[in-house]
């Protein structure tokens, strides 16, 4: 997948926060405790939603549901002034009821509409970084082209258990064992 020098950087500032917010000085989880007090303050952290919105974004973490990934995909690869409106992309993201209540807050301000285009951006490449790959974030897994372009069904994520599935069969073979999978007889 392809992203926008945009969503590149504001996709490593956005994993930053969440980390940040994960555990106390102690290492004890406390991300749900801290989430919580970010929704309850995204009207006071307004300002903050132009020039640094994964500060805010981080408030709705765990709220959105993305029914089409290739709008995603596609979404990611676009810089800020080529951004679909809210109205447009909302066709494609299903928010929690809580999300929701949130999202109405954010549409009153004027930058409200870019900010949850973003977020959700952000919330959807989160998702597939917890995917983990062998050649990490960058624009494009293998040699297909742009990584996830042609295939609209979803493949590229499925490749992407395969290609793990397959080293992980590798690295079995490598330690001793049987290679009794799949990927035995053709490749």
């Amino acid at each position: 997948m392809r992203l926008s020098s945009f969503f590149e950087e504001l996709k490593s500032a956005y994993e930053a926060e969440l980390d940040d917010l994960t555990t106390d000085s102690a290492g004890h989880d406390v991300l749900a405790k801290r989430l919580q007090a970010k929704r309850g303050q995204v009207s006071q952290l307004l300002p903050m939603i132009e020039c640094n919105p994964e500060m805010v974004a981080v408030a709705f973490h765990g709220g959105m549901r993305f029914d089409s990934p290739e709008v995603m995909r596609d979404l990611a690869a676009q810089e800020p002034e080529d951004l679909p409106s809210w109205s447009e992309l909302q066709a494609s993201v299903h928010l929690e009821p809580w999300a929701e209540t949130l999202a109405n807050i954010v549409l009153k301000d004027p930058n409200g509409e870019q900010f949850l285009v973003v977020t959700a951006c952000l919330e959807y490449l989160l998702g597939r970084s917890a995917i983990p790959s062998e050649s990490g974030d960058g624009p494009s897994q293998g040699s297909k082209g742009d990584g996830g372009g042609d295939d609209d069904d979803g493949r590229a994520e499925s490749d992407d258990d395969v290609d793990l599935e397959e080293a992980g069969a590798d690295w079995l073979s490598e330690q001793g064992f049987d290679r009794r999978d799949r990927f035995s007889g053709d490749h």
